[in-house]
């Protein structure tokens, strides 16, 4: 994980609204995946199991920052049981979370898509 600094850095410009959806994000992603890297990329938080690939094939999620939400995207989303219907988009694979506030955020919910992308192997899949 990258330190508290770098990441104080990287959300220097960010709304204090969104900065704590991120830090919890953060914190859930460190407890169900703690052996995830995290990196800075395509503007936002990239988690994947370092071991295992790259940041596609051994994704985990990305954190994104936009104007006024954060998403919460899961690269091999279509594959991740979502009981609560909590994913968007129509991507061949991605699906997405929008996050607007921390108090609405369905937390326990969102814990259980990131332990699932975090378990989640790709090569499992047939194609």
């Amino acid at each position: 994980m990258l330190s508290m600094s770098e990441i104080e850095t990287f959300l220097l410009h960010t709304p204090l609204q969104l900065q704590e959806i991120v830090l919890e994000l953060r914190n859930i992603i460190a407890s169900v995946a703690p052996d995830a890297a995290e990196v800075v990329r395509w503007g936002g938080l990239s988690y994947f199991h370092e071991g295992g690939g790259g940041i596609v094939s051994a994704g985990i999620c990305q954190i994104g920052i936009h104007k006024d939400h954060v998403r919460l995207a899961v690269i091999h989303g279509v594959f991740i049981a979502d009981p609560q219907h909590l994913f968007e988009g129509t991507q061949k694979y991605k699906r997405f979370v929008r996050i607007e506030t921390y108090d609405e955020a369905p937390w326990d919910d969102l814990k259980e898509l990131i332990t699932s992308a975090a378990r989640f192997d790709p090569r499992s899949t047939a194609r």
